[in-house]
């Protein structure tokens, strides 16, 4: 019997897979310090981004079971 393919706790957490197949994550820096950062970094460091296409296979081979489309 073979062993089963897990996913990484941490990716999951990371990252959310839209209805499109898009992996979208939040960048980090938006927790302390808040009040030396301009207003337009804030709501930037706020919002989802997507992966960038060098990354996206790095983050597939952490989540093997998560049917994403190409």
């Amino acid at each position: 019997m073979r062993n089963k393919i897990r996913s990484s706790k941490t990716a999951k957490k990371r990252f959310k897979i839209t209805g499109t197949g898009k992996i979208m994550y939040l960048k980090c820096g938006h927790n302390h310090m808040l009040s030396k950062k301009k207003r337009t970094t804030k709501l930037a460091l706020n919002r989802p981004h997507s992966v960038p296409k060098n990354s996206l296979r790095v983050v597939r081979l952490m989540l093997p079971n998560v049917k994403i489309s190409k």
